[in-house]
């Protein structure tokens, strides 16, 4: 005897459901290198919310850490920017490579990613650590990087053309990303400790890379001054633009501020 098993009942819903505006209410974009440990995990923490939501793609790039390979990034910014929600708007992009940003230029850099995503307003870590500082008032300042020591002068370059008295500039003389992100916190706060210059109003400590911004707070109790950091400021900048304004203290002195109102591309 054939025994025959039914089917369940195939219906369409006779409601229809209503669609929102947007799965989420605002939207970051976040272009990170194809070797990046840190700008996801660091915008998760400092920018992600229930109506906030942080949006990825990575770019090809290949170390070592050299100026060449920095501006080879340059020609895959705009498809990186593109592969983020097609044909959806977002409401601020960062560029998560503070180096690269030097290298090619902040200019040429919002002109890629808004060949993608025409009119977003877009932040580079260079740029947004000197808002940062410019909101803390500091004039005079103290910086550390991880790279080698012609990347580390380009550097200081951008910020002294930024109108900032660079007192001292430490470098840590790596040139490989992957590395740079493997510097335990602990050896970052004895780093900033010892990067720092006398009559400093702050420090900033560049790349990306780096694990300080879940330590900014502790490294100011440390050296007694604001710490500026790459991702730290490219996360309040990002946050800043698109209206959120809560303060985060536990991400260091600049969390806590409003962004000048003459910043943002």
């Amino acid at each position: 005897m054939t025994t025959i098993t039914r089917g369940p009942e195939i219906v369409r819903g006779k409601t229809m459901p209503h669609l929102e505006m947007r799965a989420i209410e605002k939207r970051v974009g976040l272009v990170v290198l194809a070797t990046d440990h840190t700008s996801e995990a660091d915008f998760a923490r400092m920018v992600a919310s229930e109506h906030v939501g942080v949006f990825a793609s990575r770019v090809p790039y290949a170390n070592p850490v050299t100026a060449e390979n920095l501006r080879a990034m340059q020609p895959d910014l705009t498809a990186a920017a593109g592969l983020i929600l097609p044909e959806e708007d977002l409401d601020v992009v960062c560029y998560s490579c503070t180096s690269a940003s030097v290298a090619i230029g902040d200019p040429a850099v919002i002109d890629a990613i808004r060949a993608a995503k025409p009119g977003v307003p877009v932040v580079t870590p260079p740029m947004a650590a000197v808002a940062g500082l410019t909101v803390l008032g500091a004039t005079r300042i103290a910086m550390l990087t991880p790279y080698t020591i012609a990347t580390s002068r380009s550097m200081a370059d951008y910020f002294s053309a930024a109108g900032f008295d660079v007192a001292k500039l430490t470098y840590l003389d790596l040139d490989d990303d992957r590395e740079m992100a493997r510097i335990s916190t602990a050896s970052l706060i004895e780093a900033a400790r010892e990067a720092m210059a006398e009559g400093a109003d702050a420090l900033f400590i560049s790349c990306t890379a780096l694990r300080t911004a879940s330590v900014a707070a502790e490294i100011e109790a440390e050296i007694g001054c604001p710490v500026v950091t790459s991702n730290q400021a490219t996360a309040w900048m990002c946050l800043r633009l698109i209206g959120e304004d809560a303060a985060r203290p536990e991400f260091g002195r600049l969390m806590t501020l409003p962004l000048d109102t003459g910043s943002g591309s």
